[in-house]
Parts: C-alpha cells; structure tokens; sequence
C-alpha cells in the first residue's frame, strides 16, 4: 500500500527527526519541518490516520508519535534518501583496509571494527564460504624436523593453515612427493570433496609412504572443513549497550550475539545479491524483535563470498549507514580479489 504525498512527507519527517533526537515528534514540529504549507488541525489528523494504519505509535498520552517498524519498512522502501560518504570518509575506510589487504582474516576483523565505529552498533563480517570452492593452491613449510605447517587457499579467498607433527622425519623427499600429490589431487577439486574418505583412499594408495604421510593429509582434511564453514567476526558488541531503546532486553541480545551458530544463521539467511534490511519482527530469531540487522553480501572473482552487516536498535539512520555498509563491502569484496588474482 502506497501512502499519499502529505502523509508520506509528515511519515518521513517522523522517522528523520526522531531519529536525530529520540523524542516523539508533535504537529508543532512538523508545521515548520514540512516543504508545504499545512494547518496544525490536518497534521494531527494525517498522523492519527499513519497510527490507524500502523506506521506510527504513541508512546504515551502525549500529543507525539514515533515510527513503528511498520513505519521504518516504509520510510527505507519508499522515502528513504542516501548519505554517500565524503572523500575523507572513503579515504579513511580505504586506507584502514588496504593495509590488511593481503591478509583475508585480518581484513574482515578490520572491516568489522571499522563498521562497529561508524555505525555505533555491533558489526559483523563472515569469511567466504561459495559451496562451489574449489582448491587453489596448497602449501607445506617445514619448521621443524617433524612439525610442517599446511596451507590451504580456496577460489573464493580462503586461506586455512595448522600445524601437523609427523611421527617420523619430514625429507626433501617427503615434502616434494607431497606437492606432487596434492598438485595432481586437489588442485582444482571441489573444497567440499575432500574428506575422511577421500584421504583414506588416498593414504592407503601410498604403499610404504603411507604412515609417514598421512598426519600431512589428514590436517589437510580438517582444513577443508573448516574452510567451507563459515567464521563470525564481531566487532563493537559493547556499542548496543548505549542504546537506550533496547532497555532490559539488551541482554538478550547480547547473549543472542554469543552464539556464533545462530548468529551466522540469521545472517547467511540474507543470500541475495542487494543489501538486505530486516526490522524488529522480521529478523527469524526472538532476540532481535526489538532490533534492526542490515546485511550486504561481498563478492570475491565474481562468486558469494560472504556478508558484512550491523545490528542495532531499530531507530537507525539508515539513510546513512545503508550507503557505508554497500561501500565497505564492495571494497572488501575488490581487496580480497585483488589478493587472490595476484
């Protein structure tokens, strides 16, 4: 349903205005706020007609209204204008990343911590976790004569390593054989097919290298598990602790954000390619029926790669926060590129 122009322009100075302050906005305010010209007894009644229909509350027996979720659904799908960023802001954001950009871990946490100072809320990035994956490049290097670190680096910009110890003496030839293996192997093959089985069929293939070998393979197995799970970085919890919104139900979610599983859930719900805004009893878990999560998905060489993302309260300035989540993950999705192409 489409509102008309004046309840929209009274709705849109609402939710603008009561985002700044916190306060429910009376007809005195709106009288000089609006573009047009309106008599205080029409204002009073378009805002009645908005609580009729569900886009605004009255907190208390004031003559005020705030924006219900209803409200804020409307204001972001239909009356919402964009804050791009400044050139400061973008070189900032730029700067801070681009020292990372050869690190995938290290640059989602920086992201994070980055959108947690922005935006004041707590904020999220997952590692890439594209289904389709496949191995790109696997490495083992000695440190010492029987502890190897393996590293694995997926097509969608994962790096996994662990340390394997070897029940006998790792040699040059061990170490080249190794390669071999993995070069005519892996190189190439879906992430997800490398598994218990996979590895047992191979180390029994090995013959007399098969028990010096396997300990090399079986990490390589755990490290492409764990490469196609996703991994929650989270930045700036403490920041929802300011919001008087949330009152006591902050610690629920609080605890909510504790649970990396269902956190990483809630936000890989989000799958489509635009950002993604879910408002109070959208969001699928309890614990965010008072909050807001906003959610943009990076691409890393043209795949899904992951998604950066805030939760907060509901009274947000997204006209501001929207613009900087799609910037800052697009960049993350152009540096981690940029790695994994060089």
């Amino acid at each position: 349903m489409e509102l008309g122009k004046r309840k929209e322009m009274i709705l849109a100075a609402i939710v603008e205005q009561y985002v700044k302050t916190g306060e429910p906005i009376g007809s005195k305010f709106l009288m000089t706020a609006l573009p047009i010209s309106v008599s205080s007894a029409t204002i009073r009644n378009e805002m009645s007609e908005l609580a009729e229909l569900g886009y605004l509350e009255q907190p208390h027996t004031s003559a005020g209204r705030i924006p219900s979720q209803k409200g804020y659904r409307y204001y972001v799908d239909h009356l919402m204008p964009k804050s791009e960023l400044d050139d400061d802001e973008r070189h900032m954001v730029e700067s801070e990343l681009e020292r990372c950009a050869g690190n995938p871990e290290k640059l989602l946490s920086k992201a994070g911590e980055l959108l947690a100072k922005i935006t004041n809320c707590a904020a999220l990035a997952t590692t890439p976790t594209d289904e389709g994956a496949t191995v790109r490049r696997i490495e083992i290097v000695p440190v010492g004569t029987r502890i190897a670190m393996i590293v694995l680096m997926t097509s969608s910009g994962v790096i996994k390593n662990g340390i394997c110890r070897t029940d006998t003496a790792l040699t040059v030839d061990m170490i080249e054989n190794f390669h071999e293996i993995c070069d005519h192997t892996f190189i190439g093959r879906p992430v997800a097919d490398i598994g218990t089985v996979m590895i047992q069929t191979l180390v029994a293939s090995l013959g007399a290298n098969a028990l010096a070998m396997s300990p090399l393979f079986v990490v390589l197995a755990d490290l492409a598990v764990s490469a196609t799970q996703a991994e929650v970085h989270l930045e700036g919890a403490q920041n929802l602790l300011q919001h008087r919104e949330f009152n006591e139900s902050v610690f629920d979610v609080m605890q909510f954000l504790d649970q990396s599983e269902k956190l990483e859930r809630a936000v890989s719900a989000k799958k489509d390619n635009a950002l993604s805004v879910s408002i109070g009893s959208e969001n699928a878990f309890r614990q965010l029926e008072n909050t807001s999560l906003i959610v943009g998905r990076y691409h890393v060489r043209g795949h899904d790669g992951g998604a950066i993302g805030i939760i907060g309260p509901t009274r947000l300035d997204y006209a501001k926060l929207i613009p900087r989540i799609e910037y800052l993950t697009d960049l993350v999705g152009k540096l981690l590129t940029d790695t994994f192409e060089e």
